[in-house]
C-alpha cells in the first residue's frame, strides 16, 4: 500500500494520509515534520481520512470523516480546498459511490459534487456562513462583526468577522498585496480578539461579481490561495453590498467561484490537481514515530 498522496488546490498543497494504513493518525511534531519543505514531503497540511468515526463531530450515517492538520501540528475545523481534495481523493480511490456525496469535519458535513470525469473540478457545499461573534468566536458582546476597527501591528483596521466552520477576519483595504498580508497577519491571528486565533484575508471589491484577496492562514502563514477563505471574503462582500452572488475570487494562486444564497450558505468550485503518491522511508518513518498496520 501507498504511504501519501498529494494534491493541490490552485497551489496549496496536502498530503492524505489514509488511517487503514497507520496505527495512529501523526503527531503535531510528525505533521510538522512531513509538511516540512527540505526534510520531509511538503505541504500545506495533512489530511487524514477516511475515518467511520469522527470524535466531537456528528457523523451522517457512511459519511467519511477527515481530520485536518495545519501544518504546525494544530488542527483545523474545515479547509475548503483541503476537502476538494479529499473528495477528489475519496472518488478517485473509489471509496465512495457516485459523483456526489458527504464528507464529516470538526466544522460540520459538507457535500461534494465531482464535476467531470477526470476529477479536476470539485464543487463543495461549504455550509452557512455566519457573522455572529459568539459563531466566530470572538469577544465581546453578541453582535454581527461588520465593519468593526480593530488596532493590530500598531494600526487601525476595518474588519469583519465570519465563520466557515472555521474562524475568519476579512480587512477590507484598498489594495491586498503579499506583503501587507506577512505583515500584519500574524498580529490578526494572535489578536486576544479572536480566543481559536483566526485566519485572515485582506480584500477588495473589483466589481460587481468579483473580489481580491491576499492570506494569511491560521497554523499556515502566507498561502497563496484559500477555499473558506473565499467563501469567507465572499460572504462578507455580499453581506457589505460590495458584491452579488456568484463571487470569483482572484488570489495569487488562481481563481475559486462562491454561489451564495439569502442565508449565506456557500457553495465553492475551483480545481484539484494530483502531483503524485509514495512511501516513506523506514528511517524516516522511525523519526516520525509512525507505524504502519
Amino acid at each position: 500500500m501507498t504511504d501519501f498522496f498529494k494534491y493541490h488546490g490552485l497551489g496549496n498543497d496536502y498530503l492524505v494520509l489514509e488511517p487503514r494504513r497507520f496505527v495512529a493518525p501523526p503527531s503535531p511534531e510528525a505533521v510538522r515534520k512531513l509538511c516540512g519543505r527540505h526534510r520531509g514531503i511538503g505541504s500545506d497540511g495533512i489530511l487524514w481520512g477516511p475515518l467511520e468515526d469522527l470524535p466531537g463531530a456528528d457523523v451522517p450515517q457512511g459519511a467519511p470523516g477527515v481530520r485536518i492538520f495545519n501544518p504546525d501540528g494544530s488542527e483545523a475545523e474545515k479547509s475548503g480546498n483541503g476537502l476538494r481534495i479529499f473528495a477528489r481523493h475519496l472518488w478517485r480511490r473509489k471509496l465512495v459511490d457516485g459523483k456526489r456525496f458527504a464528507i464529516a469535519t470538526l466544522g460540520g458535513t459538507v457535500e461534494a459534487r465531482v464535476l467531470d470525469e477526470a476529477g479536476a473540478r470539485i464543487a463543495i457545499d461549504m455550509g452557512q456562513v455566519r457573522f455572529d461573534s459568539g459563531a466566530v468566536p470572538m469577544t465581546g458582546p453578541p453582535r454581527e462583526v461588520l465593519r468593526e476597527t480593530l488596532e493590530a501591528g500598531g494600526e487601525s483596521w476595518t474588519i469583519n468577522a465570519a465563520h466557515v466552520g472555521n474562524p475568519h477576519c476579512v480587512v477590507l483595504v484598498e489594495s491586498p498585496a503579499p506583503e501587507l498580508a506577512r505583515r500584519v497577519g500574524p498580529s490578526i491571528e494572535h489578536h486576544p480578539a479572536f480566543p481559536t486565533r483566526t485566519n485572515v484575508q485582506f480584500m477588495a471589491a473589483e466589481g460587481e461579481h468579483a473580489v481580491r484577496i491576499e492570506i494569511w492562514e491560521r497554523g499556515a502563514g502566507y498561502t497563496e490561495a484559500s477555499g473558506t477563505g473565499s467563501c469567507a471574503a465572499a460572504a462578507v462582500a455580499c453581506r457589505l453590498g460590495l458584491c452579488r452572488s456568484p463571487v470569483t475570487v482572484r488570489m495569487p494562486g488562481g481563481n475559486l467561484s462562491v454561489e451564495l444564497d439569502e442565508s449565506y450558505r456557500a457553495v465553492l468550485t475551483g480545481p484539484v490537481a494530483a502531483v503524485g503518491s509514495g512511501e516513506l522511508s523506514a528511517e524516516f518513518l522511525a523519526e516520525l514515530g509512525l507505524q504502519r498496520r
